[in-house]
C-alpha cells in the first residue's frame, strides 16, 4: 500500500538530536517511510491513499513501553475488552509488554514462565489490535532459570526479560539472572519502587544498580516512588534508561526529568503509562505525561514527544519512533482541540492541554482519519483527499 500525508504544518521527528523537521509531505510504501519532504503531483497520483493534514502537526506514533499485556485485547485486572485498540485512539501505535504478570494463575516455575513468554510472543506476532504493534512475551525472572533456559528462550525469539515479580527473598538476587538475560541479547527491565503486588518487595537504587538492567521501570513509582536520595545515584552512577509512567508519582517524574536534563542525558528518559493496573486504563496517558513534562517541567514539546517515541525506539531496538526514510510508517497527526484556548498542537501542550489526535497511520495503513474517539475534535479538518481503497477511514461514528 502506498500512502501519503500532505499539507503538514509542523513536523516533530522523535529524534532527540534533531527534534524538529521541515517537510510538507510524508510518503510511505510497503509499511515503511519512503520520504519525508516533498512529493510531485505524479507521485501523489500513484498513491492508494492521500491524507490532507490541513496544517496539523505530524509526529511518530507514540510508543508505550510499559503495558500490562495478557492474551488478546483484554485486561483481567480491569476486566475490560478492547483497551489496546482504545490506546491507539490516544496516538499509541506500539505497546511493549511489562511482562505477562497479570495473567490469572500465571505459572512461576522455570518451565511455566518460559512457556508463558513464548506463548505471548507468538500470539501477538500477527495480531494487531486496531492496527497497533504489540511486542509481547517478556520472561519473568524466577529462581531456577538457567543459562540453557535463556538460550532456549532467545532461540524462540524472546527478547525481553523482567525482574521484580519473581520469588526471590531479596531483590539483590535478581542480579545474576539479569546478566544471564543480557548475555543472550535480551532487553532487561526491572521494577523500581515500592511493592506493587502482595508478596513482592520494594526495589530501590541499590538493587537496580547491582542488577544493571537496560531499563529501570517506572522509576517515578509504580505507583510508589523510591526515596528522593536514590534518584541522583541512578542518574549519576549508571547509564540505565529511566522510565517515568503516568500511573506513578508526578512530583518524582519532574524530579528525574530535571536531573537527566541537568546532566545532558535526556536520551535516557523514557515515557510510558504502566497500565492497565489498579490505576486503571489510560488511553491518553502518554499524552498527559507529555503535557506534564512540558507545562510543569519546562521541557520543549518536541523533546517530550521524543521521550515517548525515539527514546523508546532506541532503547528497545525498534524501527519505529522516528520520522525518517527506512523507518516503520507509524505516524500520527496532532492539533489543538476545538473549543480550547490554543491554536496548534505544540501551543496546546505548552498550555497543559492534551492535543487532539486527528489521524493515526500504522505500517503505512490509515487506522482512522478525522477524529479520535478519545480526544475532542481537532481545529483543522484532517481528511482523506484521495483513496483507491473501499474505506473512508472515518472516525466520525466514534
Amino acid at each position: 500500500m502506498r500512502t501519503a500525508i500532505v499539507n503538514i504544518g509542523h513536523l516533530v521527528t522523535g529524534d532527540l538530536d534533531a527534534p524538529v523537521g521541515t517537510a510538507d509531505t510524508i510518503l510511505m510504501a510497503d509499511g515503511q517511510i519512503e520520504r519525508v519532504g516533498t512529493a510531485s503531483a505524479d507521485e501523489l497520483a500513484a498513491c492508494d491513499v492521500v491524507i490532507d493534514a490541513d496544517g496539523t502537526t505530524a509526529a511518530p506514533g507514540l510508543i508505550d513501553s510499559h503495558v500490562h499485556i495478557t492474551f488478546g485485547d483484554y485486561t483481567p485486572r480491569q476486566r475490560t475488552v478492547g483497551f489496546l485498540e482504545s490506546y491507539l485512539h490516544g496516538g499509541v501505535t506500539t505497546a511493549i509488554t511489562a511482562s505477562e504478570v497479570h495473567v490469572p494463575g500465571r505459572p512461576k516455575d522455570p518451565d511455566g514462565v518460559k512457556a508463558l513468554a513464548v506463548a505471548a510472543l507468538k500470539c501477538f506476532r500477527d495480531y494487531r489490535p486496531g492496527g497497533m504493534r504489540v511486542h509481547a512475551g517478556s520472561v519473568i525472572l524466577e529462581p531456577g532459570l538457567t543459562e540453557e533456559d535463556f538460550a532456549d528462550l532467545a532461540r524462540q525469539g524472546v527478547w525481553l526479560a523482567k525482574a521484580g515479580f519473581g520469588g526471590f527473598a531479596n531483590p539483590s538476587e535478581y542480579a545474576p539472572y539479569v546478566q544471564m538475560a543480557r548475555r543472550h541479547g535480551m532487553i532487561t527491565t526491572m521494577h523500581t519502587g515500592g511493592s506493587s503486588i502482595p508478596g513482592s518487595a520494594g526495589i530501590w537504587a541499590d538493587h537496580v544498580l547491582a542488577s544493571n538492567p537496560h531499563v529501570s521501570f517506572h522509576v517515578n513509582g509504580g505507583p510508589v516512588a523510591i526515596p528522593d536520595a536514590d534518584f541522583p545515584r541512578l542518574v549519576d552512577d549508571s547509564d540505565i534508561a529511566l522510565q517515568v509512567c503516568t500511573a506513578g508519582n508526578l512530583r518524582t517524574t519532574l524530579l528525574v526529568a530535571g536531573l537527566l536534563a541537568k546532566k545532558g542525558r535526556l536520551d535516557r528518559l523514557l515515557t510510558a503509562t504502566d497500565t492497565p493496573t489498579g490505576s486503571g486504563i489510560m488511553p491518553l496517558g502518554i499524552l498527559y505525561t507529555i503535557t506534564h513534562l512540558v507545562a510543569l517541567g519546562g521541557m520543549e514539546p518536541e523533546i517530550a514527544i521524543a521521550t515517548a517515541t525515539g527514546n523508546n525506539a532506541r532503547t528497545y531496538r525498534l524501527d519505529s519512533g522516528i520520522l525518517a526514510p527506512g523507518r516503520d510508517a507509524d505516524v500520527i497527526l496532532l492539533d489543538a482541540c476545538a473549543g480550547g484556548s490554543q491554536g496548534d498542537a505544540m501551543s496546546a501542550i505548552r498550555n497543559g492541554d492534551i492535543p487532539a489526535v486527528a489521524a493515526v497511520v500504522t505500517a503505512g495503513v490509515p487506522r482512522f482519519v478525522g477524529r479520535s474517539r478519545n480526544t475532542p475534535a481537532a481545529i483543522r479538518q484532517v481528511r482523506v483527499a484521495q483513496s483507491r481503497v473501499l474505506n473512508d477511514f472515518s472516525g466520525a461514528a466514534h
